[in-house]
C-alpha cells in the first residue's frame, strides 16, 4: 500500500486527509512541523508528501514551506511534493513549480483532485522507478558485453541488437561454421568481424569475398586460387581466398550466389580441409574458420535445386539472424550521432525525420544519409532538408510514428523528473501536446 507524508500544523487538516486517502487505499503518516517532516523521511519509505505552506501562527509569505521543499528535494529529488497552502501567491507556486513541484493546490482542496493528483504522481513514480530500475539494468548489461568482449566499437541501443551481438560472442571461441542472416546493408560483415575478434584466431587474417559480385566464372579461382593457364587471362599463378585466410577467417557474403559447381568444392573444403588450385592436381591443406552471410532465402533456393542441402547445413550450424534497421528502431540516433562530423548535431526534427524513415537501405543508407547531410548543412544544426529523405506526409498515422513512443516519454519524464514542461522541451513537443501524447498512449500524468 502507497504512503504519503502529511506535513501540517493544523491537527484537523492531517486528519482530514488521512480519512480521504485511506478510503481510496492509500495511508498517511503525519508530522506537525518540517523538522518532524524530515526526521520520517530520514526512518521510513514514503511515495509522495503533502506539505503546508506555512508552520507559524499569522504567518503567509509562504517562505517557510519553500525552505521546507527545497531541503525535501535537496535531500529526495525525485520524491514528488504536493504543495498546500490556504495563501495562494501566484508567482511562489510558478516558481516551485518550476524548481520540480508535482503541483500546488489551494485549501479548501477539491477531493476528487486531491485523490486523482496523488494517485497520478504515485503511479507515475512507480512506474519511474521501474523503468529507472530497466535502464540501469540494460546500460549494466551493455557495460559488462563491451567490458567482457572486443565489439570493434560497433554502435546500438537496441535490444534486437544485443541479443545478436551477445550470440555472436558467445559462439565465436568454438571452431563451428556461422551463418548471419539479414537484409542487404543491414551490418552483417560487421557481426563478422566482431566474431573473429574474439575467436581463437583473432590474430590471423579476416578475408572477405563478396559471392555476388564475382563472375560466375571466376569464383571458384578466388576461392580455391588458380595455376598459369587454368583460363583465359591467367598468366600467372594465384592464391585464393582460402589460402589467404589459412589460420584465421573467411566471411563470404553473398553465399547464395555461389554456382553449384563452387558449392561442391566448398564442402569438401569445409569438411577435410583440403582443396585444389584450379588447373593443379596438387592438393593443398588450410585451417580456415568459415563465416557466411546472405539475404536470400536458402531454405527456398534447396527446394528449387539451386542451393545444397548438405552445404546449408554444413554453413548453418549457428544461424544468426540481423534484423533489418527499421525494426531496431533505437539504434538509428545512436548510429546517426556517430556518424555526425566535428561541431554538427541534429535538430530535433531531423531527428524524427530519421525515426519516421522505413530505411530500406538500412544501415549503409544512414551512413550515405549522414555524409550528405553533414556536407550540405549550412549550419551546425542538420535540418530534415539536409537529410535528403523523400517528404513525410502530413496524415495523422505519418504525424503519429513521428512523434515519441511510450519508452521515450518515460525515459524523458525520469530525466525531467516528472516535470512535464522539462519533458516536453527534450521530445520536441509543446505541453499540450505532450499531454495528449500520453493521454493516448495510457500514461498516467
Amino acid at each position: 500500500m502507497p504512503t504519503v507524508l502529511i506535513i501540517d500544523d493544523n491537527p484537523s487538516i492531517a486528519i482530514a486527509l488521512d480519512v480521504l486517502l485511506s478510503l481510496h487505499d492509500i495511508q498517511s503518516v503525519q508530522a506537525q512541523s518540517p523538522e518532524q517532516g524530515l526526521a520520517i523521511l530520514q526512518q521510513q519509505v514514503v511515495d509522495l508528501v503533502i506539505q503546508d505552506m506555512n508552520f507559524t501562527q499569522d504567518t503567509t509569505s509562504g517562505e517557510e514551506g519553500i525552505a521546507l521543499f527545497k531541503q525535501i528535494r535537496a535531500s529526495y529529488p525525485d520524491l514528488p511534493v504536493i504543495l498546500l497552502t490556504a495563501w495562494t501567491h501566484l508567482d511562489a507556486a510558478v516558481d516551485l513549480i518550476k524548481a520540480g513541484a508535482a503541483d500546488y493546490l489551494a485549501k479548501p482542496w477539491n477531493d476528487q483532485k486531491l485523490v486523482a493528483t496523488v494517485k497520478n504522481l504515485i503511479e507515475l513514480g512507480q512506474s519511474n522507478r521501474s523503468l529507472q530500475h530497466k535502464l540501469q539494468k540494460e546500460r549494466k548489461h551493455k557495460r559488462e558485453l563491451e567490458t567482457t568482449y572486443d565489439l570493434r566499437n560497433y554502435v546500438w541501443a537496441d535490444a534486437a541488437t544485443e541479443s545478436v551481438l551477445r550470440m555472436a560472442c558467445q559462439v565465436a571461441k568454438s571452431d563451428v561454421s556461422v551463418l548471419i542472416t539479414g537484409p542487404n546493408g543491414a551490418g552483417k560483415e560487421r557481426i563478422a568481424e566482431i566474431i573473429q575478434a574474439n575467436s581463437k584466431v583473432k590474430n590471423g587474417p579476416f578475408v572477405v569475398l563478396n559471392c555476388g559480385a564475382i563472375p560466375a566464372e571466376l569464383i571458384e579461382a578466388e576461392l580455391f586460387g588458380a595455376e598459369a593457364g587454368a583460363y583465359t587471362g591467367a598468366t600467372k599463378a594465384r592464391e585464393g581466398k582460402f589460402e589467404a585466410a589459412d589460420g584465421g577467417t573467411l566471411f563470404l557474403d553473398e553465399i547464395g550466389n555461389l554456382p553449384l559447381a563452387g558449392q561442391i568444392k566448398l564442402l569438401r573444403v569445409l569438411e577435410t580441409g583440403r582443396f585444389e588450385r584450379l588447373g593443379s592436381n596438387k592438393e593443398r591443406q588450410v585451417k580456415v574458420r568459415v563465416i557466411s552471410a546472405t539475404n536470400a532465402d536458402l531454405p527456398a533456393m534447396i527446394k528449387t535445386g539451386s542451393f545444397r542441402e548438405d552445404l546449408f547445413y554444413r554453413l548453418n550450424v549457428i544461424q544468426l539472424s540481423l534484423p533489418p534497421l527499421a525494426e531496431r528502431n533505437d539504434d538509428i540516433l545512436p548510429i546517426a550521432h556517430a556518424m555526425l562530423e566535428s561541431g554538427k548535431r541534429l535538430s530535433t526534427m531531423a531527428e524524427a525525420s530519421l525515426l519516421a524513415h522505413t530505411w530500406p537501405g538500412n544501415v549503409r543508407e544512414l551512413k550515405n544519409v549522414m555524409q550528405r547531410a553533414c556536407l550540405l548543412s549550412a549550419s551546425e544544426l542538420i535540418q530534415p532538408s539536409d537529410l535528403g529523405l523523400p517528404q513525410v506526409s502530413a496524415s495523422a498515422s505519418i504525424v503519429n510514428e513521428m512523434e515519441p513512443d511510450r519508452d521515450a516519454i518515460e525515459q524523458a519524464l525520469v530525466r525531467a523528473k516528472g516535470v512535464i514542461a522539462q519533458a516536453a522541451v527534450e521530445l520536441g513537443l509543446s505541453r499540450q501536446a505532450l499531454y495528449r501524447r500520453m493521454d493516448r498512449l495510457g500514461i498516467a500524468r
